[in-house]
């Protein structure tokens, strides 16, 4: 719900005992883009100028920007002047040890980018748009587990598109708090949805005591979105704010 996503104020601080989830739209002024595109490395500005289409190209620039940005916010430090390390599936982490206990994921969907910030623990977020149009039964089929399978079925026709984006963002944002990607796979990951607004991980890879030791929550990004968030441990208070505009 919009509402929920409030103006960060003037100084902003990460305590240790918060998770920080920023919302940005990434259709941004023109000014703007050129802001942040000042604030990529060559390598970046090189990676954006290889999107074929232009919308892509300045999506790039804005997620990638705005990530340099709060993270400056965090650091103290100028945007242009973060730099990053890449894990093995290309997950970044902040390069340095005195940046590294400041831990962040990014996803982005459609135009919309979410970022998930905290301290000294694995974090991960996904957002994903809900195409209405999206033939599911295979996906579902393939990647869920029995249980959830049956959860699945048992829905209205109508809530079934919802469900399957809500259990493959909340699937998604563990893999990626693991920054093992895709490539762990899906279907290892087994998540249980009391609620539209309720779900926990029920086990992963079989065992259902090592889900116990992660959090998850599903966050509202915006109307004709899923989003979730996963955090090792217990999570900690949540604030979530928005950058820069939203739309009308």
């Amino acid at each position: 719900m919009i509402a929920e996503w409030l103006s960060p104020p003037d100084y902003l601080s990460l305590d240790r005992n918060e998770i920080h989830v920023w919302r940005c739209f990434l259709d941004q002024p023109e000014l703007q883009i050129d802001a942040l595109a000042r604030t990529l490395t060559d390598d970046e500005a090189k990676r954006a100028e290889r999107f074929h289409f232009q919308r892509d190209r300045l999506h790039f620039i804005a997620a990638r920007g705005v990530l340099r940005v709060i993270l400056g916010q965090y650091l103290g430090s100028d945007p242009a002047d973060v730099r990053f390390i890449y894990g093995r599936n290309g997950k970044p982490s902040l390069a340095g040890e005195k940046e590294a206990r400041i831990c962040f994921n990014v996803s982005h969907s459609h135009g919309l980018a979410l970022y998930a910030f905290t301290y000294d623990r694995k974090i991960g977020v996904d957002v994903e748009y809900i195409d209405n149009k999206r033939a599911i039964a295979h996906i579902v089929e393939r990647f869920y587990s029995p249980a959830e399978i049956s959860a699945f079925n048992s829905l209205p026709a109508d809530k079934q598109h919802d469900a399957f984006f809500t259990y493959w963002t909340c699937k998604e944002a563990y893999l990626k708090a693991e920054g093992t990607g895709l490539s762990f796979g899906l279907d290892k990951v087994e998540i249980s949805m009391t609620s539209e607004t309720n779900v926990a991980l029920a086990a992963i890879n079989g065992d259902a005591q090592k889900a116990a030791l992660w959090s998850l929550q599903i966050l509202e990004a915006a109307a004709g979105y899923a989003a979730a968030l996963a955090v090792n441990g217990h999570a900690p208070g949540l604030k979530k704010w928005q950058w820069g505009i939203t739309p009308p």
